[in-house]
C-alpha cells in the first residue's frame, strides 16, 4: 500500500501498488542539497530502481513535480528540462527552465562531457536490482533560484514518473535524514545539508494496460500442447487470414510500429513455452523459450521470474544466467532468468518467416519425497516477463498423465544394470 496526496489536503491509500513476489520493490527518488547560491542552492537528484525484476525500458524514465513556490532552474547536467518555458523576465541571464511543472529526461550516453554529471546519461534506462546493481540507478544535477536572499527552501510537490509508460505513483517528496557519501576513496564523508525522498510504486491497474504475455504448456508423457489462452492479450480480428494485427488497448492515434504483431489467437507480444522434457531417476529437465510476435520491437535486457515448486532444488540453466529470489514466505520458490550478455540478452523481433525467440533447457535435481508428474506439479504457477504477469492457462487445460498414470517414474539404475549383466551373461553362454 502506498500513500498519494489527494490533493485537498489529505493522504490516499492506493492497495494495487503490491507485489506479492516483490513486496519492498520501488523506484526511490532523492534529492540531495549539495551546495547554498544567493538565491537557492545546488542539488543532486537520484532515481533508484529497487524492483528485483522490473527494469525501465526505451524510451527512459521522465520525473516531472511542481515547485512550491517560485522556482526556476538555472542550469542542468546530466539531464535536461524537455520545455524551458516563459523565460521572458530575466533578462541578464536565461535559465534553463522556467517551467513551474518541469518534466525531466535524461541524457543519452553520447552526451557531451560539459553536459553530464557522475553516474549520469543511461537514456532513461535502468537495470532492475537484481541484474545490475551499477546500472539501476541514475542522477543529474541543478542549480535552482529565484527565491531571493535567505529564502525559505521547500521540497518540490505533486511528483510524477513516467517510466516507460504510466503506472508509477509516487508518494509525498519529505525531508529525511541527510545522505552521507564518502570523498577521497572512502577517507573522508561528506554530508548532503539537506535531503528529500519520495518512493514511486508501480501497479498495471493504476497504467490500466492490455497484458504483455502469455503461457503455453507442454509435456514428454503427453502429446497435447496446452496453447495460451483465447484472447489473453485481446481478440484478433474476425479474418484468420490476416497476417498483421493491432493489439486492443491502443488508440489509433497514439499508435506505433511496436504496437504491431503477429495475429494470433492469444494477441500477446510475448509467449513463454514451458516443456517438461525428460524425467531421469535423480533429476528433470525443462525446455524454457520465450517467443516475440512482435513485428517491430525488440526487448533488451529482458527477463522472466518463474514461481515453481521445483525450485526448491538445484537448478542449471544452460543458456540464461539464473538467479533465486527470496519466496517471502510462498511454499513456491521463485526464480529469476534472464539473458547472457552478447549472446542472447536482447529478444529480437518476429518477421514474416519466423518469431524472434530465446531459448535454454534447466535441469533440476529432484526431491524424491515431492516430485511427481502427476496434477500439474511439474508445471509452473506464475511466470512474470519484465515484471508483468503472464495469463496462464486453466488448470483443467494443462497435459495430463495418460490414462490417469500417477508418475511415469523412470527405471531404477541398478534395476537397468542387472538386465544389462543378465543379457551380457546370455550372450557369452551361448556364445
Amino acid at each position: 500500500m502506498v500513500s498519494v496526496w489527494a490533493g485537498d489536503g489529505n493522504t490516499a491509500f492506493l492497495p494495487y501498488c503490491f507485489d506479492p513476489l516483490d513486496p519492498n520493490g520501488n523506484i526511490t527518488v532523492v534529492f540531495d542539497i549539495k551546495q547554498w547560491t544567493k538565491d537557492g542552492y545546488v542539488v543532486r537528484v537520484t532515481i533508484q530502481n529497487y524492483y528485483q525484476y522490473r527494469h525501465v525500458d526505451e524510451p527512459g524514465w521522465k520525473l516531472g513535480w511542481t515547485w512550491a513556490n517560485t522556482e526556476i532552474i538555472w542550469s542542468m547536467s546530466g539531464a535536461f528540462a524537455t520545455i524551458q518555458g516563459n523565460c521572458s523576465s530575466f533578462k541578464f541571464q536565461t535559465p534553463h527552465s522556467c517551467q513551474k511543472s518541469p518534466v525531466i529526461a535524461d541524457l543519452t550516453p553520447d552526451a557531451l562531457p560539459e553536459n553530464r554529471t557522475d553516474d549520469c546519461c543511461r537514456g532513461g534506462l535502468l537495470a532492475s536490482w537484481a541484474l545490475d546493481p551499477s546500472k539501476s540507478f541514475s542522477s543529474f544535477e541543478m542549480m535552482v533560484g529565484n527565491l531571493g536572499e535567505n529564502p525559505k527552501v521547500q521540497p518540490p510537490r505533486n511528483l510524477t514518473l513516467m517510466a516507460s509508460g504510466p503506472g508509477y505513483t509516487c508518494g509525498l517528496v519529505k525531508d529525511t535524514d541527510p545522505t552521507v557519501s564518502s570523498d577521497i576513496g572512502g577517507q573522508r564523508q561528506i554530508q548532503a545539508y539537506r535531503t528529500w525522498k519520495s518512493t514511486c510504486t508501480y501497479s498495471s491497474f493504476i497504467a490500466n494496460q492490455t497484458p504483455q504475455c502469455c503461457v503455453s504448456l507442454s509435456t514428454f508423457y503427453n502429446p497435447k500442447i496446452t496453447p495460451c489462452p483465447s484472447c489473453s492479450c485481446g481478440c484478433r480480428e474476425a479474418d484468420k487470414t490476416t497476417v498483421s494485427c493491432i493489439r486492443e488497448g491502443y488508440p489509433a492515434p497514439q499508435l506505433d510500429d511496436n504496437d504491431i504483431v503477429q495475429c494470433t489467437d492469444h494477441m500477446c507480444p510475448v509467449r513463454v513455452h514451458w516443456h517438461v522434457m525428460k524425467n531421469y531417476f535423480t533429476h528433470w529437465k525443462v525446455k524454457l523459450t520465450i517467443s516475440n510476435y512482435n513485428y517491430k520491437r525488440n526487448y533488451s535486457n529482458w527477463n522472466v521470474l518463474i514461481q515453481h515448486p521445483g525450485f526448491s532444488q538445484n537448478i542449471t540453466a544452460y543458456s540464461f544466467n539464473s538467479t533465486m529470489l527470496p519466496s517471502l514466505g510462498f511454499s513456491d520458490e521463485v526464480a529469476l532468468f534472464w539473458g547472457i550478455e552478447y549472446y542472447n540478452d536482447e529478444l529480437l523481433s518476429a518477421d514474416k518467416d519466423q518469431l524472434g525467440s530465446v531459448s535454454t533447457q534447466i535441469l533440476l535435481s529432484k526431491d524424491l519425497e515431492s516430485f511427481t508428474l502427476g496434477n500439474g506439479w511439474a508445471l509452473p504457477r506464475r511466470i512474470y516477463f519484465n515484471g508483468e504477469t503472464c495469463q496462464m492457462p486453466l488448470p483443467d487445460t494443462y497435459p495430463m498423465l495418460p490414462n490417469a498414470n500417477p508418475s511415469l517414474k523412470p527405471a531404477h539404475p541398478f534395476f537397468l544394470l542387472l538386465i544389462y549383466l543378465t543379457f551380457k551373461t546370455s550372450v557369452n553362454w551361448l556364445l
